[in-house]
């Protein structure tokens, strides 16, 4: 077959040598020199490197349906539920039902609209507890990034579980796990390349992983149960689980406990680390660039006024604040190398054939960084996202196609909304002179490397904004 170019290969490893973390810069680095389409053999698996706009619109829009399946990596084994969440089942009528569960039950414009009021209240408390720490005689050091986990986990708990129950204390242990499972990361391992190697597991990673994972599983069967308990509560709010718990007595042998929970842990696991790490890369750009973020406070005091606090229905309004966000996401996408695909059947693409069963990696971050597509491609320039945000393959931060990422709509409401807050109420300004290390750490999900700690101090009008 005419398959795509490749680098020189090993035997047995074939290319595994030549990726070094992070992957998206040295997928990037391969791109420069075999094209914007090339192939790998990573051990048994063919695997297909995608690094521009045009081949990026052939596979995730020509060929969508051909490249809507995931790959059967362990983590969707021991972690998806055997293959059964959002994230990890093949493409087909139950991936579509979950899909549509989601979508219209969590995700639609409606249901966000209606729960606006949540994430107000979630938002001002959090800004309360950094108001209550600050200090009238001036700065305070702050590491934004614990803060912001637990108030998008608040966020997505108070949808999925009903109000209060992210302060419980079996809430905060679910909390602490999964910033445990985040923290190793969630990666194929050697197993997933080498079919013969299933049962290594170097450095015991898998183990550790496997074992929160199970401590997730207990915490989210308890949240199950609890609310099977209460089902005849007459004061019970209509929560995501409430919702499924009714469909589980009319499907019982579809909608089972794990459906119910993988659906629960889809919510909440990328839901949580999406928009803690697109606020933290926000903030690190925006005081690297006082200039704009002058700019965003002199557009909410100009929208907003000092008489209220920053609603979600503002945003819409502020559009440099949401330039900011869209720039951030295309300098620093949560997923760089979006969630793999694998194509159901044999397809071609750029004139090169793809055989059924090859991998799909979609570099994101070297298409959104791409200098032909981009002017100043690697500067921060909030500006160019000013006339309208950019559609299509030049700008895919959430996937493209059928198997992009629900959650879309609410991960830029929450981001545009905690740091439009951050900005109203407090000032910023970086810990030294030093401008902030922008040097991105290890994991699939793209993070700081060192954690982003700034100095913070209240408005004078913020007391009256938050009371």
């Amino acid at each position: 077959m005419n398959l795509p170019p490749s680098p020189p290969t090993l035997p047995i490893v074939g290319h595994l040598h030549l990726l070094k973390e992070p992957f998206n810069r040295s997928l990037f680095a391969l791109s420069r020199k075999h094209g914007p389409i090339f192939s790998l053999r990573l051990g048994s698996r063919l695997t297909i490197v995608v690094s521009s706009p045009s081949v990026a619109e052939e596979c995730l829009a020509k060929n969508d349906i051909i490249f809507a399946n995931r790959p059967y990596f362990w983590v969707g084994k021991y972690i998806g539920y055997e293959y059964t969440t959002l994230g990890s089942s093949p493409y087909g009528d139950h991936w579509q039902n979950l899909r549509r569960i989601c979508k219209h039950k969590m995700f639609s414009a409606d249901h966000l609209n209606m729960n606006s009021s949540v994430r107000r209240d979630e938002i001002k408390d959090f800004l309360r507890k950094l108001y209550f720490s600050s200090s009238d005689d001036g700065f305070v050091k702050v590491e934004l990034k614990p803060m912001l986990s637990k108030l998008a986990f608040s966020i997505i708990m108070r949808r999925i579980a009903g109000k209060q129950y992210s302060a419980k204390p079996e809430a905060i242990r679910l909390h602490n796990l999964i910033q445990g499972l985040l923290k190793l990361g969630i990666s194929p391992i050697i197993g997933d390349f080498f079919p013969f190697l299933q049962w290594a597991d170097f450095q015991g990673y898998k183990k550790k992983v496997v074992k929160l994972a199970r401590e997730i599983d207990g915490s989210l069967q308890g949240l199950i149960d609890e609310h099977r308990r209460n089902k005849d509560d007459s004061e019970k709010e209509d929560t995501m689980i409430s919702h499924l718990l009714g469909l589980q007595e009319s499907q019982a042998q579809y909608y089972t406990d794990e459906i119910i929970k993988g659906i629960v842990q889809d919510m909440l696991i990328p839901g949580t680390n999406t928009v803690v790490i697109t606020l933290e890369w926000s903030m690190s750009h925006l005081l690297n660039n006082p200039n704009a973020l002058q700019k965003s406070k002199a557009e909410l005091d100009f929208q907003i006024g000092s008489d209220r606090l920053l609603n979600e229905t503002d945003l819409s309004k502020l559009r440099y604040l949401q330039s900011v966000i869209s720039e951030t996401l295309r300098l620093n996408p949560a997923t760089p190398l979006l969630i793999p695909h694998v194509a159901s059947g044999h397809c071609n693409v750029s004139g090169y054939d793809i055989p059924k069963d090859t991998m799909l990696l979609v570099n994101a971050w070297a298409i959104q960084r791409d200098p032909k597509v981009w002017d100043e491609a690697t500067s921060f320039k909030p500006e160019r996202f000013e006339n309208g945000r950019t559609e299509g393959c030049k700008m895919m931060p959430f996937g493209l196609g059928r198997r992009a990422c629900p959650a879309r709509d609410l991960g830029l409401r929450v981001a545009g909304l905690a740091l439009g807050s951050l900005i109203q109420c407090f000032e910023w300004k970086r810990v030294g002179v030093k401008k902030i290390d922008m040097t991105e750490g290890k994991g699939l999900n793209l993070p700081k490397a060192e954690p982003l700690q700034a100095l913070y101090k209240a408005h004078n009008i913020t007391k009256k904004l938050l009371s």
